[in-house]
């Protein structure tokens, strides 16, 4: 097999080009972003025309790929805005639900609201794209060992108390390398460890852990202060005593540490500078004159070559042909519209459930996080059904801030969804108030949102389960005639930007090898 045609395979089968040009080692010491670009292997387009369906992050990618090749793209877009999920509220913009409800946004110039996506890991080719596209990043603070994990209604003493994530993690680390310390030199480990192994292991978990000699952790100043050390002075500070091994465990916050791991969760993640829709109106910028926006998809259609797409634009319905038609619709969305699918795909659109999810946003007038709890930036992860609270990555030492004040999930989100959103924001600040009591004094106004009931989305992102991956995922990721499936929702990450950029680089490259 040459290089070449192993390279199309790849990206056919859902993997990343530019992964597979990298360890073929053909790709040289190039800008990676542009490397990507390049080694998309799209032959000319020689005048082929491509419906795309949403000006999405995976639509405008699709229109910004395929017209380096020469094809004619006109992108399909419902909303009056591009970008999709990749969305940002600011003074002034709306929330427009399907139960009817409008919420106008009041936030103080520079103040903002990202609902969707908000992060940024640092190996996504999301990132790859703001650089080639010019999109300016800063560093989000995902994880600040200041946040709190507050959890209510758990054995033991932590229970209704706020926990820096700082003096959770040093004991329990503390905790753990005293009892794998006095296992190894007891010899009460199975693993096949040398005496010598066992010595270094043990001068390890030492270190690791803030262990005394004689093996006990006993606290150390990793988690904190109760006297803080001054600078100057004669106060050189006293570091506070450790939780006990049981009211941490009781405490429940294991998810919420492991999730901070997570591959895709680690420490350093970016963000735009100004806002998420930053990556949207960049992309937006180089295909802007194929999108037409306010133009909802009616029918898909099948023709003997190609696609019809009828829509409705303004209250004008019209139609339009193409040889392909690209459609990123959310297959929640998707599922309602009159098309020409073949019975196996309308069962796999039908069959892929979305994540029910909610945020709100909340803006103060004074940012007392910052100036009373020195929590600059980070995600305080609860049990009371906010389940996080977000503190702005931007904005340092000024005057006002947004919060989000809860992003939550399943059950809870759908109970949130079901009040109106005010008592939702109603709701947040009541709940919120518990960790910080200054959320009473310091309000300004907030707004809320409910996915399942945002229009042209009706859901979060798609999840999937691993029977419907295998069920559902193989067929919705092969062409219906000529229309291709693209989005998050036909990927491996799915509610991140990552997925819908590679997805709509999969779709390109197989329409380029078929063309």
């Amino acid at each position: 097999m040459k290089r070449r045609d192993f390279i199309v395979r790849v990206a056919a089968a859902g993997g990343s080009t530019y992964a597979a040009m990298k360890a073929l080692d053909l790709l040289g010491e190039a800008n990676p972003a542009v490397a990507q670009s390049q080694t998309l292997q799209i032959r000319p387009g020689r005048g082929k025309r491509v419906i795309i369906l949403g000006a999405g992050l995976a639509g405008m990618t699709a229109a910004y790929e395929l017209r380096k090749s020469g094809y004619k793209c006109t992108i399909l877009e419902a909303r009056g805005r591009s970008g999709g999920r990749c969305w940002t509220v600011r003074g002034g913009d709306q929330i427009v639900e399907t139960t009817g409800t409008v919420q106008t946004a009041q936030f103080a110039q520079g103040q903002y609201f990202n609902p969707g996506p908000a992060r940024i890991p640092q190996h996504h080719i999301t990132i790859d794209y703001c650089r080639e596209l010019g999109v300016d990043l800063e560093i989000f603070p995902n994880l600040n060992y200041e946040q709190y994990y507050y959890n209510e209604s758990v054995p033991g003493d932590l229970s209704g108390r706020k926990v820096r994530a700082r003096q959770a993690k040093a004991d329990l680390r503390g905790y753990l390398a005293e009892l794998l310390a006095k296992a190894a030199s007891q010899g009460a480990l199975d693993a096949p460890l040398t005496a010598e192994d066992k010595e270094k292991l043990v001068i390890f978990l030492r270190t690791y852990g803030g262990l005394d000699p004689d093996l006990f952790y006993r606290g150390t100043n990793r988690r904190g202060y109760d006297v803080e050390k001054q600078g100057a002075g004669d106060r050189p500070g006293k570091f506070s005593s450790p939780y006990s091994l049981s009211a941490l465990v009781n405490l429940g916050f294991a998810n919420y540490e492991a999730f901070e791991q997570g591959y895709d969760q680690q420490m350093l993640m970016f963000q735009p500078v100004g806002g998420l829709d930053q990556i949207a109106k960049a992309l937006e910028r180089k295909v802007r004159s194929t999108i037409q926006f306010s133009s909802e998809v009616q029918e898909i259609r099948k023709t003997p070559n190609g696609v019809r797409i009828v829509y409705s634009q303004n209250g004008n319905v019209q139609q339009i042909t193409g040889d392909y038609c690209i459609c990123t619709i959310p297959l929640k969305v998707l599922s309602k519209i009159p098309a020409d699918f073949s019975p196996d795909m309308q069962a796999a659109i039908a069959g892929v459930e979305y994540a029910v999810t909610g945020k709100s946003a909340l803006q103060f007038n004074r940012r007392f996080w910052e100036e009373d709890e020195q929590i600059m930036g980070g995600i305080t992860s609860t049990n009371i059904g906010l389940a996080t609270i977000w503190y702005p990555g931007y904005g340092y030492l000024s005057k006002r801030g947004v919060l989000v004040g809860y992003y939550n999930f399943g059950a809870v989100a759908a109970e949130f969804g079901a009040l109106q959103p005010e008592a939702r924001v109603r709701r947040a600040i009541e709940l919120g108030s518990r960790i910080h009591p200054q959320y009473n004094s310091h309000y300004e106004t907030g707004m809320s949102l409910y996915w399942s009931n945002i229009p042209y989305n009706l859901g979060g992102w798609a999840t999937y389960t691993t029977q419907t991956r295998q069920q559902f995922y193989p067929r919705l990721n092969q062409p219906d005639g000529k229309i291709y499936l693209a989005g998050e929702h036909l990927s491996y990450l799915t509610g991140w930007m990552a997925g819908a950029f590679e997805s709509a680089r999969v779709v390109v490259q197989k329409i380029g090898a078929q063309a």
